[in-house]
């Protein structure tokens, strides 16, 4: 595994409007590992990831994501994303829905059966899409970003909605793709899930607040917790003045 990192970000701005979502935003995210993206609702972590895979408007700065630019043609079958929303067809079934992205990414209908039973859809694989529960619909977006056994894996909030059982064995499974050598992302504003990461990207209303693994968050504020460690920092960065920011 080569020690270049799998993704750069280098004094990113993005603006909507008056408001500036991102500002001067620099961070670079290792191969192989777990990387939380942790902030409350509204810091801008999914324009972060958007930007990352590139499909992002950005008022300055680079994001470089396994030494390309950000959105480049070589990287669509090396990068795959899973959205907030679900990104699916409601009038077809589970099983066409992840079928269809497998042929997209050049994965075999056999691949698309087991990444159906992998995130716990076995039993819905016959039914519409649109039919489904938000926690399986959220399930099927989810196969469709895996069925590609991509390099770097973008997840925004991938367990919302979904039973304690299955968030531990989705964790597991994105663990296990990371000790493989898939470079993982994954934001959530729920702190309990940052100490199953290896590395964290604080942030708040656009701007790094740390990047560190758990440990070292913990270490650098003295605090018991990580929720206790986030507010401390949050304190510590002082008051800001409003924005919009997604």
């Amino acid at each position: 595994m080569t020690d270049t990192p799998a993704v750069v970000v280098e004094r990113l701005t993005v603006q909507r409007g008056h408001n500036r979502v991102l500002e001067d935003f620099s961070c670079e995210m290792p191969r192989g590992r777990v990387t939380g993206l942790l902030g409350p609702s509204g810091s801008g972590k999914t324009t972060l990831m958007r930007a990352i895979v590139g499909v992002q408007r950005v008022r300055s700065g680079s994001v470089r994501v396994l030494g390309e630019p950000a959105g480049s043609a070589s990287l669509r079958r090396r990068v795959a994303y899973m959205t907030q929303a679900a990104s699916v067809y409601s009038d077809i079934t589970v099983a066409e829905n992840v079928r269809f992205f497998a042929r997209l990414v050049g994965a075999s209908p056999r691949r698309a059966d087991e990444v159906i039973e992998q995130v716990g859809l076995g039993g819905a694989r016959g039914q519409l899409a649109g039919s489904v529960s938000g926690g399986q619909l959220s399930r099927v977006s989810l196969a469709c970003a895996l069925v590609g056994d991509p390099e770097v894996l973008v997840l925004d909030e991938p367990t919302v909605g979904q039973d304690p059982l299955l968030r531990d064995e989705l964790w597991d499974d994105f663990r296990a793709r990371a000790k493989a050598g898939t470079t993982v992302l994954v934001s959530s504003h729920v702190m309990d899930e940052a100490g199953r990461c290896d590395d964290l990207l604080l942030i708040r209303e656009g701007s790094l607040l740390a990047h560190d693994t758990p440990a070292g968050v913990l270490a650098a504020t003295g605090a018991g917790d990580l929720d206790a460690a986030f507010l401390q920092l949050v304190r510590a960065s002082g008051p800001r003045q409003a924005r919009s920011a997604s």
